[in-house]
C-alpha cells in the first residue's frame, strides 16, 4: 500500500500552527508536528501524529524536521512578548525565525536530490504590501514594505518562491489577514487585537482605539483560516510560484466591532459593557496602523473553492466565551484574583 503523506507542520503550537494542526489530524496523513516546546496531539485524530520538539535555529534540527516530508507547513513566526508582530529594525533574532528558517529549509530540501518535489505552503502576512491608497487588496499590489516584520516576511517568501521558480520546491505563499479567535480544542494564546480588547473587557477596563472607530479590518476567524491553508496544502499544484491573498472580503469597522465584544462580555459577567474610547497613539504606532483594509481573495477561492464558513457574530462569541473561561480559570487557581 502507498503510505499515507507525510506533513511536517512547522510551528505547531504557534496560534496559526496549532490551528493548522487541529485541521489536518482530521486527515489520514501522517503529520510531523514540529516546534520548540512539544505540541498536543488534538483529540480524536485520525492521523498519525508524530511530536517532535526542537530548537529549529540550531544547526542540523530543520533537516530532521523535514526529512522524507511530502508537504511542508511553514508556520514559524518570532515575537516579542508583549506583540505578536511588531520587531525592532536589526533585530538578528527575528530575523534568524523569520528568515533564517525559510533558508534553511530550502537548503535542507535542494539536499534530497533526486524524487519527487515537495510541497511548501508559507503564512504570510497581507501587510508585506506595505502602504497603498488601495483599501481592497487583491493581490496584485507592488511589494513596498514600510515596517521591519513586513520586510523579513517578505524577504522569507522570496526565497522560497525564487526556489520553487528553480524547480528546488513546489511552494506558494498565503498572506493572512487579520486572525482572531478560539475554537474548540484551542491551545494557543491569541495576542491579536479583538482577544486583547476581549481582555480588556472581562478585567473591567475600557477597551481603547488609537482612531475613532472607523478603520476597517479584514477579520478572518482562525478555524476558517486553518481551512484555508489545508486548502493550500491540497492545491499546491495549482497555487504553486506565487503568492495568494486570504481573506473575508469585508472590511468591518473596528468601532462597532469593539461595542460587540463589550456587550458579549456584559452579557458574561452581568455587569455594564465597558466603554470603548479613543486614546492617543504610542510613539510605536505605524502608518499601517490607521489604514482600513479589505481583502478580495477571489482568485484564492476559484482556486481552491475554499471560503470562510463561520458567521462573525459566531466567531466573536466563540472568542468571547473561550476567555471568559479562562479568566474564570484563573480567578479559581491558587493565587488567583478575587
Amino acid at each position: 500500500m502507498t503510505p499515507a503523506p507525510r506533513v511536517a507542520l512547522l510551528g505547531a503550537t504557534g496560534f496559526v500552527g496549532s490551528a493548522v494542526l487541529r485541521e489536518l489530524a482530521a486527515r489520514p496523513v501522517r503529520i510531523r508536528a514540529v516546534s520548540r516546546r512539544p505540541a498536543r496531539i488534538p483529540d480524536g485524530a485520525r492521523a498519525d501524529v508524530e511530536v517532535r520538539a526542537a530548537d529549529l535555529t540550531e544547526p542540523g534540527e530543520m533537516a530532521a524536521a523535514v526529512a522524507d516530508a511530502d508537504v511542508v507547513v511553514l508556520a514559524t513566526l518570532y515575537s516579542a512578548a508583549t506583540s505578536t508582530w511588531r520587531i525592532e529594525d536589526g533585530d538578528s533574532s527575528a530575523e534568524r525565525v523569520n528568515v533564517g528558517l525559510a533558508r534553511d529549509l530550502v537548503d535542507a530540501l535542494a539536499a534530497r536530490g533526486a524524487g519527487p518535489l515537495p510541497k511548501v505552503v508559507f503564512t504570510g502576512a497581507a501587510s508585506q504590501v506595505g502602504p497603498t491608497d488601495k483599501e481592497v487588496l487583491d493581490g496584485t499590489e507592488e511589494d513596498r514594505p514600510a515596517g521591519e516584520y513586513d520586510r523579513q516576511k517578505l524577504a522569507a517568501e522570496r526565497l522560497l518562491l525564487d526556489a520553487s521558480a528553480r524547480g528546488v520546491l513546489r511552494g506558494t505563499s498565503l498572506r493572512l489577514p487579520t486572525v482572531f479567535g478560539y475554537g474548540p480544542g484551542s491551545t494557543a494564546r491569541d495576542r491579536g487585537i479583538v482577544s486583547a480588547m476581549t481582555r480588556r473587557a472581562l478585567a473591567g477596563d475600557p477597551i481603547t482605539m488609537w482612531h475613532d472607530g472607523s478603520v476597517r479590518r479584514d477579520l478572518l476567524y482562525v478555524e476558517d483560516l486553518a481551512r484555508a491553508v489545508v486548502a493550500g496544502v491540497d492545491h499546491t499544484d495549482a497555487l504553486a510560484g506565487r503568492h495568494w491573498l486570504l481573506g473575508t472580503g469585508e472590511g468591518r469597522p473596528l468601532g462597532p466591532v469593539f461595542q460587540q465584544v463589550a456587550v458579549l462580555v456584559s452579557d458574561r459577567t452581568g455587569k455594564p459593557p465597558v466603554p470603548v474610547v479613543s486614546v492617543e497613539p504610542p510613539a510605536h504606532a505605524e502608518a499601517g496602523d490607521f489604514a482600513s483594509v479589505t481583502i478580495d481573495a477571489s482568485a484564492f477561492r476559484a482556486a481552491t473553492g475554499w471560503a470562510p464558513t463561520t458567521p462573525f457574530p459566531e466567531a466573536l462569541r466563540r472568542t468571547v466565551a473561550h476567555l471568559a473561561d479562562e479568566a474564570e480559570r484563573e480567578r479559581r487557581a491558587p493565587g488567583g484574583r478575587p
